[in-house]
C-alpha cells in the first residue's frame, strides 16, 4: 500500500471539506518532563474529537461512486470508527448502523447516535461486536466498513501531511495503534514525502497484539485483552497492518495503564488538554523512551479525547509530582 503525494494531496483536501486542518504545538512543560521537544499533534480537537474522522470521509466518498445506490453501512467500533462512519455517513446521505460490545463508553455511544448512527450492542469486545456487524451486513445488505482499509489509511494521512508541513526535521513520532490505519497513515505520508523520520507504535500492555507481530514478524493474535484503553484494545491484527508496520517502523513498544493515566493527567494539567487513554499512550511511550530521545525533536500523536466521565474522575485523583513526571 503506497501512496503518492498527489494522491495523499487530493484525499487531504477532500478531508479538509469536512474536518478543518488541526493545531500542532510544542509544550514546553511536556518537553521539561521528557528532556527533548515534544510537538504533540492535536487529533482530539477534530468535529468526532479523534483522528477517525478522516478515514470515514475517504471511505464513504469512494463507496458513493462506487455504489451510489447503497442501503446503508455498518461497522464494529469501540466509539472513534463509529463516530467517523456516522459522520461521514451524514454527509454522503447514506444509513448508518454501528455495533458496540457490551459495557461500552457511554458518551461515544450517545454521541454515535447524536450523529445519526443506529447503535446496537453485542458482544464482550471489538471481536465480537465486529463479528456480528459482519452477519448483519449479510443478513441485511448493508456494506461492510472495515476497521482497516487503503481509503480510510489514505484519509488519517492527512493529519500526517499537516504534522509534517508545520514541523520540518522530527526525529521520531510515536502514534497510538488499535487496528493499525494511524500509524500506516503516518508511515504513508512519511515515504510519499521522502524524510527519514523514526515512527514508534504504541499499544496498551495488555492488548500487545501488533507489538507481538512486530517481534515475530507475522500477525499474532491474543485470547484476551485486558486494558481500560479500548482505543488500543485489538485481539487480532490486521495482517495487511502488520506488514506495513513491519517492514516500515523503527519498533511497537507497550505502555501499562497506570503509565497512561499518569501521561492523560500530565496532557490536562499541563497544556489544559484531555485526551482519552489511547489518544495518552503516544506521549506515555515517549516518557518511557525519554532516555532514547534526549534533545531530539519528537511528534506524538494525541489520537483522541474521548474520555468517559469515570476515566476524567481518574485522572482528577491522580496525585502529581509538582516539578516532573
Amino acid at each position: 500500500m503506497r501512496f503518492t503525494t498527489e494522491e495523499l494531496v487530493t484525499a487531504a483536501n477532500l478531508v479538509h471539506e469536512v474536518v478543518p486542518p488541526t493545531q500542532q504545538y510544542a509544550w514546553p512543560l511536556l518537553a521539561n518532563h521528557a528532556g527533548c521537544e515534544v510537538w504533540v499533534k492535536h487529533e482530539n480537537h477534530t468535529p468526532t474529537g479523534a483522528f477517525k474522522v478522516r478515514g470515514g470521509v475517504i471511505y464513504l466518498a469512494d463507496l458513493k461512486k462506487r455504489k451510489p445506490n447503497c442501503k446503508g453501512v455498518i461497522a464494529a467500533t469501540t466509539g472513534n470508527h463509529g463516530q467517523s462512519i456516522a459522520l461521514a455517513a451524514r454527509a454522503t446521505h447514506f444509513k448508518s448502523t454501528v455495533v458496540v460490545p457490551r459495557g461500552n463508553n457511554p458518551e461515544k455511544n450517545r454521541a454515535m447516535i447524536a450523529q445519526g448512527a443506529e447503535l446496537i450492542v453485542h458482544g464482550e469486545d471489538f471481536q465480537e461486536a465486529f463479528e456480528y456487524a459482519e452477519s448483519q451486513a449479510r443478513e441485511h445488505d448493508l456494506d461492510m466498513v472495515p476497521s482497516f482499509d487503503p481509503n480510510l489509511v489514505k484519509g488519517v494521512a492527512s493529519y500526517a501531511l499537516e504534522l509534517f508541513h508545520h514541523v520540518t526535521e522530527l526525529d521520531s513520532i510515536y502514534v497510538p495503534v488499535g487496528l493499525g490505519s494511524g500509524l500506516c497513515g503516518v508511515i504513508s505520508a512519511r515515504n510519499a514525502l521522502g524524510l527519514k523520520t523514526e515512527l514508534i507504535g504504541v499499544q496498551a500492555e495488555g492488548a500487545p497484539s501488533y507489538a507481538l507481530s512486530f517481534a515475530s514478524k507475522k500477525p499474532i493474535a491474543t485470547n484476551s485483552i485486558d486494558t481500560f484503553a479500548t482505543g488500543l484494545a485489538t485481539r487480532i491484527p490486521d495482517a495487511r497492518a502488520v506488514e506495513i508496520i513491519n517492514q516500515n517502523a523503527a519498533r511497537v513498544i507497550t505502555v501499562n495503564d497506570d503509565e497512561i493515566l499518569h501521561a492523560q493527567a500530565l496532557l490536562l494539567r499541563d497544556t489544559h488538554n484531555l485526551s482519552e487513554p489511547a489518544g495518552a499512550a503516544a506521549y506515555a511511550a515517549l516518557l518511557k523512551e525519554r532516555h532514547r530521545m534526549a534533545r531530539k525533536r519528537v511528534g506524538v500523536i494525541l489520537s483522541g479525547g474521548n474520555a468517559d466521565i469515570p476515566n476524567v474522575l481518574a485522572i482528577a485523583q491522580l496525585r502529581l509530582n509538582s516539578g516532573g513526571p
